[in-house]
């Protein structure tokens, strides 16, 4: 997103009532305004768009950026974090590589945003088969996995206590595009934002939308995932939403009353 930060030259000195004033001329006042959002012309009509939203998020990340010098820490995280995220992101969508291109089992992701502690990734479900929607959430699952398995590792000697766990929740549903498209609104990426927070585990997706009865739906769905009916902050009481098997066998008995067989 656009900074606004005055140039010296934006500032004009002069005297009032016998003081010394240092103001912000006029024209750089007027540059604060809705544009610096990066969100084009907001007049335009919002398109809607069919899509699954993805919110990944990084457990204990503000305790990560509350360690002494933060300034030397933060970035020596996040510059290979992303790039790595964005890699897998990429390379999961990938079946093979062929002479002229790329052969995908899903279209790669249309909007990513960066969001201080994780990052918004949406695809468009528009035109997907249910296989490839579910090679989506398998591939956000690995993406999961390979982040304790592979990427932490590699940190070990230039970043102290990174944060332990990549978390991810997934929903389908609209989305509005806003302005020039630059960002989007919608229930779905509210609905993930909330499954990636559900207490005691660390992925979790809207059962909403996704065909999991598919007599070619593969071993992860049907060997590893249930369906629970749990409360889900603003959105209903009795929400479905699917969950690793092993996860919910490790949780608390606390936890494990919020989440109701079906």
């Amino acid at each position: 997103m656009p900074t606004y930060k005055p140039r010296s030259s934006d500032y004009v000195r002069t005297e009032i009532d016998g003081h010394r004033r240092k103001l912000l001329s006029y024209p750089a006042f007027d540059r604060f305004n809705a544009s610096m959002l990066g969100l084009g012309n907001l007049t335009r009509e919002s398109k809607a768009t069919d899509a699954i939203a993805a919110v990944f998020d990084l457990e204990g990340f503000s305790q990560f950026c509350n360690q002494i010098d933060p300034h030397l820490s933060v970035p020596s995280f996040l510059h290979p974090f992303l790039s790595w995220l964005m890699d897998e992101l990429r390379n999961e969508m990938k079946q093979k590589d062929e002479e002229k291109g790329v052969a995908l089992w899903c279209p790669l992701p249309f909007f990513t945003k960066f969001m201080g502690d994780g990052l918004l990734v949406i695809w468009s479900s528009r035109g997907l088969s249910q296989a490839a929607m579910r090679n989506v959430i398998a591939s956000a699952w690995s993406i999961c996995k390979k982040y304790q398995q592979d990427f932490l590792p590699t940190l070990k000697s230039r970043v102290a206590d990174p944060p332990v766990r990549l978390r991810v929740g997934l929903a389908r549903g609209t989305v509005y595009s806003v302005g020039e498209g630059n960002d989007y609104v919608g229930s779905c990426i509210n609905m993930a934002s909330r499954m990636q927070k559900l207490p005691g585990i660390g992925f979790a997706f809207n059962r909403r939308g996704f065909d999991l009865e598919d007599n070619r739906t593969t071993s992860f769905f049907t060997d590893h995932i249930i369906t629970r009916a749990v409360a889900v902050r603003g959105i209903g009481e009795a929400e479905l939403v699917c969950i690793l098997r092993n996860e919910y066998e490790k949780m608390k008995s606390a936890d494990k009353k919020l989440y109701r067989e079906v």
